[in-house]
């Protein structure tokens, strides 16, 4: 087991906003003051943006009001992110709704789109984002540094209680569990567990089920 604190990242820049965009929120009474280029955002008032085309198909996550952009991901990740929710489905079986890349909502106005979760119930189930989730899981790549750090925090803070990470570019699975607040601020996981290719991980929520690792590296 292992402590860390989950320090800030960079990694993943704000969306800026243009005067001409922060014009025409005011308009629409979506902020006070267009002079302000720094925006933070509600859920609601991002619904609101989607409505009236101002995000214009773009990809993006939502933390702590501010919008940050999502770059597209090559076919790596894809396989990635397929593999792992392939290998999930296995495991966990019926009874369960493995997600893929579909948002959820975390409180204090974040949406995320994690790569896998795993909830209980059946897609039926979640005619509104959810917000938690039994397991949840970032392929990552260039996207490490954040995943480990905002993203962990996130996690944990939402109560995610087993948050893994398919670490691409050492060819590992980072398992972060044991989510409580850290001693200088914040909060974050406080075991961090490393598996390899040729051995296996038990999600927390099915112990009975194994999933090997060999199966979620592209």
């Amino acid at each position: 087991m292992s402590t860390a604190t989950l320090a800030p990242s960079t990694a993943r820049p704000r969306r800026t906003w243009s005067v001409a965009e922060r014009e025409r929120l005011a308009d629409l009474g979506l902020i006070a003051n267009p002079s302000v280029p720094e925006l933070r955002i509600t859920l609601a008032q991002c619904d609101q943006l989607e409505q009236h085309g101002l995000l214009n198909g773009e990809r993006y996550e939502i933390i702590d009001g501010e919008i940050i952009p999502m770059a597209a991901p090559d076919e790596l990740h894809n396989c990635g992110v397929t593999l792992a929710r392939e290998a999930l489905q296995l495991a966990f079986g019926t009874g369960y709704y493995v997600r893929s890349q579909l948002s959820m909502e975390l409180g204090g106005d974040s949406m995320v789109i994690p790569d896998t979760a795993v909830v209980l119930g059946k897609a039926r189930d979640f005619t509104k984002r959810p917000t938690t989730a039994l397991l949840v899981v970032e392929v990552s790549d260039s996207t490490y540094t954040f995943d480990i750090t905002e993203k962990a925090e996130l996690y944990a803070t939402a109560g995610i209680t087993d948050y893994w990470i398919v670490d691409l570019n050492a060819r590992r699975l980072v398992v972060l569990r044991d989510p409580a607040p850290l001693p200088d601020g914040g909060v974050g996981y406080r075991t961090h567990l490393f598996r390899y290719a040729n051995e296996n991980i038990n999600p927390l929520a099915l112990p009975t089920a194994t999933v090997a690792v060999n199966d979620l590296l592209p």
